[in-house]
């Protein structure tokens, strides 16, 4: 079974994180450089030739396998992954699903910093969701009321790293097929998940860093084996357009 592992497409709060503004929102839209990473990436994995696979293979002849042929793609429910995942999903011709438990560390919540402290947000809501990107399948857990309880205001590490635990164990149940599966998904939320696929949890010394639309490949064999191909790869932008 192959993972792949793609990061959103930069954010408004990216941006707002570089240039310490305090225009920060809860639930940040793609920024305009964003979508157009996001329609990069969605070309990129529907176009270009797969050299790891024919790698792997060892074909007889010298045709190079074009796309990367996802049999899954799930997305976060939250509205930069939402965005990053649309263009990927037409491109593709395949349906997304809204994998809740996909979403960045923190949940929806903004720390106003003064007697409001922090504060929770519902998130999306299912209308919205099936609105905004039609074709996209959303798990009935997700109402009109949203996917996140704002009473929790912003969620721990702690809770982040049980997440990833449940996401990893969701992707092991796959091990002994020949899916590809793909996740849009956060950068933080990506760093955990990988430590608890790679067995390395808890770990605050180091970090695995992604750039927007980064994309990480593992493997995973029958006998439980692991294998990170790659890591943080961006072949697909020029450098104008990393962030």
């Amino acid at each position: 079974m192959e993972l792949y592992i793609i990061r959103h497409a930069q954010s408004t709060n990216n941006v707002s994180m570089i240039y310490n503004s305090t225009d920060r929102v809860a639930d940040p839209p793609l920024t305009e450089l964003g979508f157009r990473q996001a329609e990069t990436v969605a070309h990129y994995l529907s176009t270009t030739h797969d050299i790891d696979r024919w790698v792997d293979q060892i074909p007889e002849s010298n045709q190079l396998p074009h796309g990367f042929n996802f049999t899954k793609l799930y997305c976060s429910p939250m509205l930069r992954t939402l965005q990053t995942c649309l263009p990927i999903s037409r491109k593709l011709n395949m349906e997304a699903e809204v994998w809740v438990d996909l979403h960045e560390h923190g949940g929806i919540h903004l720390d106003y910093g003064d007697v409001r402290g922090v504060v929770g947000f519902p998130g999306l809501g299912r209308t919205a969701i099936q609105d905004q990107f039609t074709g996209f399948h959303v798990p009935p857990l997700i109402t009109d009321d949203g996917w996140y309880n704002p009473a929790h205001k912003a969620e721990d590490i702690a809770t982040c790293m049980g997440r990833a635990v449940r996401v990893a164990h969701a992707i092991r149940q796959h091990t002994s097929t020949n899916e590809r599966i793909a996740l849009v998904t956060h950068g933080t939320f990506t760093d955990v998940l990988l430590k608890s696929l790679l067995n390395m949890l808890p770990n605050h010394t180091m970090r695995f860093s992604h750039y927007n639309t980064a994309i990480t490949r593992l493997d995973f064999s029958p006998d439980g084996h692991v294998k990170l191909r790659y890591l943080n790869r961006i072949a697909h932008l020029p450098p104008d357009m990393v962030s």
